[in-house]
């Protein structure tokens, strides 16, 4: 009898301890699209980002029910367009790769399969030109720009170990000038960064 008494209370504490642990942590693959405005700078400089499709991917760690840490790395390419009064009427393109590492506070709320959340946190977006026939000056360079990431989104569960997930991300940084002086703007962008992909906890 006792046996089988150990037997069952160490049932339950390997189910509680498989809950507790597939509740905790998930992985999730997201597309995302990337949408930038026109900023306007000194001496005449603008820059536009061009509209882009990417991928996203992010590890949480759920601290308590409500609250979690979350880190994410995404890449994609895209254009960012400038000008400038010293180029007359033509415009400069820049063919480059945007990476992202950053890390969030994620809050989050449980209403039966729907789990609306917000995230706030830092990061940094790495821009490194392409020397291709999309980019209209060669001597170019790298540059790491550090940023604030927030957003909102919702998941929603489609088994207990999935859930599809729907958020805005923004991203508040100096806009990109790629160490070129006719690029330099001096002036901070907000990219929205809207993404769906699906979540796998464990």
């Amino acid at each position: 009898m006792k046996k089988m008494m150990l037997l069952g209370a160490l049932l339950v504490c390997t189910a509680a301890v498989g809950y507790a642990q597939e509740s905790r942590q998930d992985v999730s693959a997201s597309a995302y699209g990337l949408f930038g405005p026109e900023v306007h700078g000194a001496a005449g400089v603008t820059e536009n980002t061009t509209g882009a499709l990417g991928f996203l991917g992010s590890y949480r760690y759920s601290v308590t029910p409500r609250s979690g840490l979350e880190v994410n790395y995404s890449f994609l390419q895209n254009s960012d367009r400038y000008s400038n009064p010293s180029f007359g009427v033509n415009k400069l393109y820049v063919h480059a790769r945007q990476q992202e590492i950053s890390g969030a506070y994620v809050y989050s709320r449980n209403y039966k399969r729907y789990n609306p959340f917000l995230e706030v946190g830092v990061g940094g977006m790495i821009f490194s030109p392409i020397r291709d026939f999309g980019t209209q000056v060669l001597s170019l360079k790298q540059n790491t720009n550090i940023g604030a990431l927030f957003g909102g989104g919702m998941a929603y569960e489609i088994s207990p170990s999935f859930d599809i997930r729907v958020e805005y991300r923004a991203f508040l940084l100096k806009a990109p000038d790629f160490g070129y002086a006719n690029f330099k703007t001096n002036r901070y962008e907000v990219l929205s960064m809207p993404a769906v992909g699906i979540a796998y906890h464990f």
